[in-house]
């Protein structure tokens, strides 16, 4: 049983993620606001992005200036 739900969670696994995202931000919102959720949601996209360009082989240096630069 356990590999069956197992199995349909990894087949759905960009469902799963949208709804526990979206839970996530709705119990978000209710405790502390909706600004204060955008400010933590922007900060955990940015790192996000450089903890994926980092694990893309490049370096901690070559992705902050990368960022600076596109400004």
């Amino acid at each position: 049983m356990l590999e069956r739900i197992l199995t349909e969670l990894i087949k759905h696994r960009g469902k799963v993620m949208g709804l526990l995202s979206g839970l996530t931000f709705g119990i978000m919102v209710i405790k502390v606001g909706f600004w204060q959720t955008l400010f933590i949601t922007f900060c955990l996209y940015i790192g996000y992005i450089i903890g994926k360009r980092i694990d893309d082989n490049e370096s901690l240096k070559e992705v902050i200036e990368r960022i600076l630069k596109e400004r």
